[in-house]
C-alpha cells in the first residue's frame, strides 16, 4: 500500500533517526554521524529526508559535481537513499527520488549518476524505472569486495521511461 510521504530538506534534529535507518538499511557499512553532518552542508537543500505523521522514514542524498558549462551544470550524485525496513515498498523511496530528480531538474543538472551493488537486483529495478540506464560495472567498489554497477539518467529521460541503451556486454551488472 502506497502512503502519503512528506519530503523536505534534512535539518540537525533528523540526524539521530537518519543514523537507526542508517544501520538498519546498510549495518557495519553504515556511513557515521560526521559524514552525515558533512553531506548536509556539502549538499544543502539535496539532502532530504520523507516523513509521515512528524516521523522521518527514509533519507536521499544528491550533491552537485562537474562544472557550469553556461546554464546547465553538467553532474550531480546520488550519493545514497535508504528507507527504514519498516516502510519499504510504501512509496517512501519513490518520494524522495522523485523530489530529488525535481530538484535537481531545476538546477538545470544534466545527468545524475550513482552506484549500486550488483547483487541488489531489486534497487537496480527500481532506479530503472526512473530512467537510470546501466554504464559500467566498477570491481571491489564496496569496501566488503563487492562490484558496484554504475547507473546514470540524462534530464531528457522521464521518470517511468524505458531505458534506451542496453548495458555493455562487460559490464556485468545486467
Amino acid at each position: 500500500m502506497l502512503r502519503q510521504y512528506t519530503v523536505r530538506p534534512v535539518e540537525p534534529a533528523d540526524l539521530d533517526r537518519i543514523l537507526e535507518i542508517e544501520r538498519a538499511s546498510f549495518g557495519r557499512d553504515s556511513y557515521d554521524r560526521n559524514l552525515f553532518a558533512e553531506y548536509a552542508l556539502k549538499c544543502g537543500s539535496l539532502f532530504l529526508v520523507c516523513e509521515r505523521s512528524f516521523k522521518v522514514w527514509g533519507y536521499a542524498i544528491a550533491c552537485l559535481s562537474g562544472r557550469r558549462r553556461g546554464d546547465v551544470l553538467p553532474e550531480a550524485e546520488l550519493v545514497s537513499l535508504a528507507v527504514d525496513p519498516a516502510a519499504r515498498r510504501t512509496g517512501a523511496a519513490k518520494a524522495l527520488l522523485r523530489s530529488t530528480l525535481r530538484r535537481l531538474r531545476a538546477r538545470r543538472v544534466a545527468r545524475l549518476r550513482l552506484m549500486v551493488k550488483v547483487t541488489n537486483q531489486a534497487a537496480r529495478t527500481f532506479y530503472e524505472t526512473f530512467g537510470f540506464e546501466k554504464v559500467r560495472t566498477v570491481r571491489g567498489y564496496y569496501e566488503d569486495g563487492q562490484d558496484a554497477c554504475a547507473m546514470a539518467k540524462r534530464r531528457s529521460a522521464a521518470p517511468g521511461a524505458k531505458p534506451t541503451a542496453a548495458c555493455r556486454p562487460a559490464c556485468g551488472c545486467g
